[in-house]
């Protein structure tokens, strides 16, 4: 049996350039893994996929990317016929986050080496495309900036540690929701972006910009809400991650973060969580 975390992530900045006549849409987003994981346990054994998450907050079947993820690595010539994986989630779902899309890509990741190393990183990135947007970064596993559907990867060097408070208000976002009402016009024309810097903490918060934020807010006033409870105790600048629901916080320290969170566990008296992660 092998046990790994399977990180969240936050979007440092998100645009979504245009709506592609495929439906889908190009975006250009820098991505950074945080501190707040999920456990998994992967054990080779039995028949077919077994999926165990104990506190039932997702499907335990081929309705889960993880299901789909260790499929396509057993049915590809692996030797192996089944493996039983069990999630213990913490981070939550549907929540801007990534939790599933980073689980698919610790499956990935994971049952690729258990089952003698076939596949090489960019092998499990372009199985990982054919899973969720965001896999092949989790596969890749270094800060990126993302574009085209979330195919396109490019490791970003030189980003400052960062120290983050997330809180997350307890209810679910659909993303596809969020996309389609998001008014953007079709276009074929290349669409140029220079990269911003991030070198700096000052840099990060800078440049924090989410094309989706709108939307969400429209829908979920409270989101607005909890960005400035994040200002007034003390962030340097807050931003949605993702579709949301999630907001994220960024602190000049981890004392700053720690005492922001003490804080905000009494302030905040909604559902859901407050957290505390930096960057990883």
């Amino acid at each position: 049996m092998i046990i790994r975390q399977s990180p969240a992530k936050v979007n440092l900045f998100l645009r979504v350039l245009r709506k592609r006549d495929d439906g889908y849409h190009d975006i250009l987003s820098l991505m950074q893994k945080i501190s707040l994981y999920d456990e998994m346990r992967f054990d080779l054994k039995g028949e077919g996929v077994k999926l165990i998450c104990p506190r039932g907050m997702v499907p335990e079947n081929e309705n889960n990317i993880v299901y789909r993820a260790a499929e396509a690595i057993l049915s590809n010539g692996s030797g192996h016929s089944g493996v039983e994986i069990t999630i213990h989630k913490k981070i939550p779902v549907a929540a801007g986050l990534g939790g599933g899309s980073s689980n698919a890509a610790t499956t990935l990741v994971t049952l690729n080496e258990m089952t003698g190393g076939r596949y090489s990183t960019e092998d499990l990135m372009k199985i990982g495309a054919g899973l969720g947007a965001d896999v092949p970064f989790f596969v890749l596993g270094k800060t990126s900036l993302v574009s085209g559907i979330g195919d396109r990867i490019k490791p970003a060097d030189g980003i400052p540690k960062l120290w983050f408070i997330l809180v997350n208000p307890g209810f679910e976002v659909s993303t596809r929701d969020i996309y389609e009402n998001l008014k953007l016009g079709l276009t074929k024309e290349p669409i140029k972006y220079r990269m911003p810097r991030f070198t700096t903490v000052t840099h990060v918060v800078k440049e924090l910009y989410n094309d989706l934020e709108k939307v969400s807010f429209r829908f979920y006033p409270v989101l607005s809400d909890i960005k400035e409870l994040l200002t007034a105790n003390g962030a340097l600048g807050s931003l949605m991650s993702g579709s949301g629901p999630t907001i994220f916080g960024i602190f000049r320290s981890e004392a700053e973060a720690e005492r922001a969170e003490s804080k905000l566990q009494k302030a905040w008296t909604g559902t859901g969580s407050v957290f505390r992660a930096y960057s990883i």
